[in-house]
């Protein structure tokens, strides 16, 4: 076969002058803001703390790799666009991302990489959350306040024989049910579940674990829960009362909730066939349910329009306004979802090709350490520059994803990058903030 790789290209003219293509370019890469990371890295210390809880039981003479730098490729690699294993056999070779890790030498291979998810344990999981608490914590430089804990969960496709696969009619798929909580922007945990399981199962337990740190820590910090209606229980609500946690919950529609608001929403009926222009009101009763042992505020948020009657109830502990806890609070925790499609989609969160439940739950956190590690760099670097909201797939390509010609010597390695990239004062303005 004729060596077509060694050879050169023609793409015809541009004026008198050809244009041609081969591959003789030397050590170009495509990685060149790679090691951005790691001077985020560095500054917050992920990778480092999830190594330490990875207990190494391989033998150490034969060891290439020690667990911090797998890790950190592993982690590299999602936030640079490589979403899976595999894509190591080659982006090993990558002398960007070599020299992020710190390294001279090729990264880990495939397997290398697919033996460390397979060694994943429940007890791994455990201490890889408490990581993600302890980098929110250390992230704030005074105790807050209060803090917003928003609550919710979402779907991961599965396409082989997973452990704990389970047909799920509303998603038409095997799927898994991931449970995730964020404040802000911080995403504190991500708990992998099959998707037989209640939508809120593990929830309260959940939320007393993040309680527990985050009041070690900050003692007087006030904590309101933010969900929507499929994790309104009555177990849960309890226990909120019971540890001083505040809530503001979605509540599913009943036949007495809609009693209760009868009335007013007949009134918002004749008002828009008065008028033909929706009908908005938001007022607030006591109710409780056959399973709850008080009485509790409940805020209804009534709607009718085109489409007729649209009501809405919340349950909350919280004193105020009604419409002030609804429109403001309440219905803020739709960013949440924007940060969970962020970690899942731009993060590659939902790629769940292990067989094991195991080591699909540290797939889920090592997207979970990536999202963590682009949020610090645009929290830390990109502040007052046109991608400081910028989300991680945009930073990936404006920023991480530069074309780098790579000199490497005994004296120094240089990234020659474009001269002419539109935002190397961008990447100019991160470096510097975030030098030693």
């Amino acid at each position: 076969m004729p060596k077509c790789t060694n050879g050169t290209v023609g793409f015809g003219k541009v004026g008198r002058r050809v244009v041609q293509a081969a591959f003789d370019g030397g050590d170009i890469c495509s990685e060149g803001g790679a090691p951005l990371l790691r001077l985020v890295d560095e500054r917050i210390g992920l990778t480092r703390a999830a190594a330490r809880v990875f207990a190494d039981s391989r033998r150490a003479a034969s060891v290439r790799h020690d667990m911090r730098s797998l890790l950190a490729q592993r982690v590299y690699g999602l936030c640079c666009g490589w979403e899976d294993v595999s894509d190591h056999n080659s982006l090993r070779r990558d002398l960007a991302l070599q020299t992020a890790l710190g390294s001279d030498q090729e990264l880990a291979s495939a397997p290398t990489l697919s033996r460390l998810e397979t060694s994943a344990t429940t007890a791994h999981a455990t201490a890889l959350h408490a990581v993600l608490l302890e980098q929110f914590i250390a992230s704030h430089k005074a105790p807050p306040d209060e803090l917003v804990l928003d609550i919710d969960a979402t779907h991961m496709p599965l396409y082989g024989q997973q452990e704990g696969a389970h047909f799920h009619a509303h998603y038409d798929n095997y799927c898994y049910l991931p449970l995730y909580v964020f404040c802000g922007q911080d995403v504190l945990a991500c708990v992998l579940r099959p998707s037989w399981r209640d939508p809120a199962s593990v929830f309260s337990a959940l939320i007393k674990r993040i309680k527990d740190t985050l009041r070690q820590a900050w003692p007087r910090v006030r904590l309101v829960v933010r969900a929507d209606s499929g994790f309104c229980r009555p177990r849960a609500l309890r226990r909120f009362d019971a540890w001083g946690i505040d809530y503001v919950i979605g509540l599913q529609k009943n036949a007495t909730l809609e009693w209760f608001s009868a009335l007013p929403s007949l009134a918002l009926a004749e008002q828009y066939q008065a008028s033909g222009a929706k009908q908005r009101l938001i007022g607030e009763f006591q109710y409780a349910s056959r399973n709850w042992e008080r009485e509790r505020r409940v805020i209804a948020r009534l709607e009718h329009g085109e489409q007729g009657a649209n009501p809405r109830f919340v349950v909350t502990s919280l004193g105020g306004d009604a419409s002030e806890l609804y429109e403001r609070l309440y219905c803020a925790r739709g960013e949440a979802e924007n940060r969970i499609k962020e970690a899942q989609l731009d993060l590659f969160g939902r790629r769940a090709s292990c067989r094991r439940f195991a080591s699909n739950q540290l797939r889920l956190l090592l997207a979970a350490l990536a999202y963590t590690l682009m949020i610090n760099l645009r929290r830390l670097a990109l502040k007052g520059t046109e991608l400081e909201r910028a989300c991680a797939a945009t930073i990936r390509v404006k920023l991480l994803k530069i074309g780098a010609a790579v000199l490497r010597n005994t004296r120094r390695v240089r990234l020659l990058l474009a001269s002419q990239h539109p935002l190397k004062h961008v990447f100019l303005t991160a470096a510097r903030a975030l030098a030693p």
